[in-house]
């Protein structure tokens, strides 16, 4: 049965090859081409908003597909821009909106308008990556949260972004071996101790805490644990025997010292999984990968 862990590197790995296969979708490729077409017809917000096609499409983008119906809000934060620290855009939880804001600018942008062939391409290899996870997420929600991580994680400027995040937040608790019930009691402070923003920076310590999540996915929920249309794991199966992707976890752990396996014996050996505090800041010094 293919793991998360095989699945998230098979693809991680050969990137670009993924995404290509991806834009070549009939649907994608339609979609795209539209958005080519007549995006340089817009030249304001309510052209736009006008246009059900290209709000989906750009929403999409920036992962905010489900909200191409709520166009009263959608027209707040485009027309309020982002230089207004105050602004719908700045204040609002999810990040994303801000990001939107800022590509759909049609007052300030400039030479960075929505239609400039730099936008374009931007925005069209967004809305390629987003379906990427999405397709991804269809047969394993697991993959999709690592890959999302790997594109967002490092845009986050502070810990409050990743706790307003729902996702970002699934995969820090996953790696910190919080369940999901308990992620919203995460503290800035913990998160700064355990995962450091520096670390999301580095794109080699970004890959081993993506690495290790996909390893703690597979432990907590199984490898192939099933589909789930929703990005966010909110439940999954847990087994009293380790995963295959848990034994490959423990011969990489108990080459980190025999206290970190001594903590792994007893969080394997539980009725249902739970993690020790000796275990949690075991893990946070854990390397995977090369």
């Amino acid at each position: 049965m293919t793991s998360t862990t095989s699945t998230y590197l098979a693809i991680s790995q050969n990137l670009s090859r993924y995404q290509a296969m991806t834009a070549g979708e009939p649907a994608v490729k339609t979609a795209t081409a539209y958005y080519e077409a007549n995006i340089g017809s817009v030249t304001s917000v309510q052209d736009l908003i006008g246009n059900y096609r290209l709000l989906s499409y750009a929403l999409n983008a920036f992962g905010l597909g489900d909200q191409v119906n709520n166009t009263g809000l959608v027209t707040k934060v485009l027309e309020g821009g982002v230089s207004n620290p105050k602004s719908l855009a700045n204040t609002l939880a999810n990040p994303q909106w801000k990001a939107f804001a800022a590509a759909f600018d049609f007052t300030d942008s400039g030479a960075a308008s929505p239609s400039s062939a730099n936008s374009v391409q931007t925005t069209t290899g967004d809305y390629v990556e987003q379906q990427l996870e999405s397709d991804q997420g269809n047969q394993d929600v697991g993959v999709q949260l690592a890959l999302y991580f790997q594109r967002v994680a490092p845009t986050v400027t502070s810990e409050e972004g990743i706790l307003a995040d729902p996702n970002l937040l699934q995969v820090a608790a996953t790696i910190m071996g919080i369940s999901p019930s308990a992620a919203g009691d995460l503290q800035p402070q913990t998160l700064s101790e355990l995962m450091p923003l520096s670390d999301l920076q580095n794109p080699a310590k970004l890959q081993q805490l993506t690495e290790r999540f996909t390893a703690m996915y597979d432990y907590t929920y199984g490898p192939g644990s099933g589909a789930s249309t929703s990005l966010t794991v909110e439940s999954g199966n847990s087994s009293s025997q380790p995963s295959g992707a848990a034994s490959v976890l423990a011969s990489i752990i108990s080459s980190n010292g025999s206290a970190l396996g001594s903590a792994f014996n007893d969080f394997t050996g539980a009725t249902q999984p739970t993690f020790s505090t000796a275990l949690m800041s075991s893990m946070s010094r854990l390397t995977l990968g090369g």
